[in-house]
């Protein structure tokens, strides 16, 4: 495998990434005590670079750190710069970005001690996530065996490194069946959302997507898409469905940092009547075309690097 060879932030100094050096005796290595993010910068359609949401992102791995117990030692400001520093260090106008906070060496307990905390910001070249096909066509997908953890055993609404081990059994679950994604289904059956994305279904001209309450990461591009339907006057529902409701529904997408908004085509060996539908792709080319500076909304939510 071929190694990212680029420049990452750590700890306010710019080095190569395979010249960091990070003990083994990390307290977050051990115990999955780390917090991160996924940023996507875009290349602008006017020319340079701009990252999506960069501050809602970053203010979200302070909430992390916070859920865990612990504060991060630079401002979202500062990582803010950052961010920036690094991406013109690398000279990328299109990149994907990887900040990374956790408990370095110190107490080894379960609960750590005055561990320091780390953060780092690597950047690399990542094409679509979900691959060209699935986002032009549609991916697979099956509901997987593992389930969402309760609101009482687990911080949902942070991004926490560790939380992500039902994500990789799932993952590696729905790949050993030739397919591309597992979706998770909450305590009570319903759907909750795929390893890495957050799930819509798609009916009669509206979207539904699980409630806020659900078991569910409150995705950031979740709450764009939201705001997108609503600007193209497509009614959005938080509701509950289970997997009867998702085998009759007319198109389904997910939708995340990573895999932007990507189609599903088949569920559980069902095809989708549209895939991608009308919906879908309405979503799905407005929010790419925001992604690169067009729209009313881009001024808002990019980050010109």
């Amino acid at each position: 495998m071929a190694k990212i060879e680029t420049l990452a932030w750590m700890d306010g100094e710019l080095l190569p990434v395979q010249d960091i050096r990070v003990s083994p005796l990390s307290h977050s290595l051990h115990y999955g005590t780390g917090v991160f993010e996924g940023i996507r910068c875009y290349a602008q359609t006017g020319g340079g670079g701009g990252v999506f949401r960069l501050r809602e992102h970053l203010e979200r791995l302070h909430m992390s750190a916070r859920v865990l117990g612990y504060a991060l030692p630079w401002t979202t400001e500062r990582l803010t710069e950052a961010t920036l520093e690094t991406l013109r260090a690398n000279k990328m106008d299109s990149a994907y970005i990887r900040p990374l906070a956790w408990l370095g060496e110190g107490a080894m307990g379960v609960a750590g001690g005055d561990n320091p905390v780390h953060v780092m910001i690597a950047v690399w070249h990542w094409g679509a996530y979900l691959g060209d096909d699935g986002m032009k066509n549609g991916i697979r997908v099956h509901i997987a065996s593992y389930e969402r953890a309760t609101a009482n055993a687990a911080a949902q609404r942070a991004k926490i490194s560790g939380q992500y081990v039902t994500s990789f059994m799932a993952k590696r679950q729905a790949k050993a069946l030739g397919l591309d994604e597992g979706l998770l289904l909450d305590r009570d059956g319903f759907l909750s959302e795929a390893t890495g994305e957050n799930l819509f279904l798609a009916s009669k001209g509206r979207i539904v997507t699980a409630p806020d309450d659900s078991p569910i990461l409150h995705g950031i591009t979740r709450e764009t898409v939201c705001t997108l339907a609503s600007d193209l006057g497509i009614p959005v529902k938080k509701e509950r469905f289970a997997r009867a409701a998702m085998y009759a529904a007319d198109e389904a997408f997910l939708c995340g940092t990573a895999a932007e908004v990507t189609p599903i085509r088949t569920v559980d060996g069902r095809d989708m009547p549209h895939s991608p539908g009308q919906v879908t792709s309405a979503i799905q080319s407005t929010y790419l075309q925001l992604v690169r500076g067009e729209g009313p909304r881009a001024a808002e939510w990019i980050t010109k690097v």
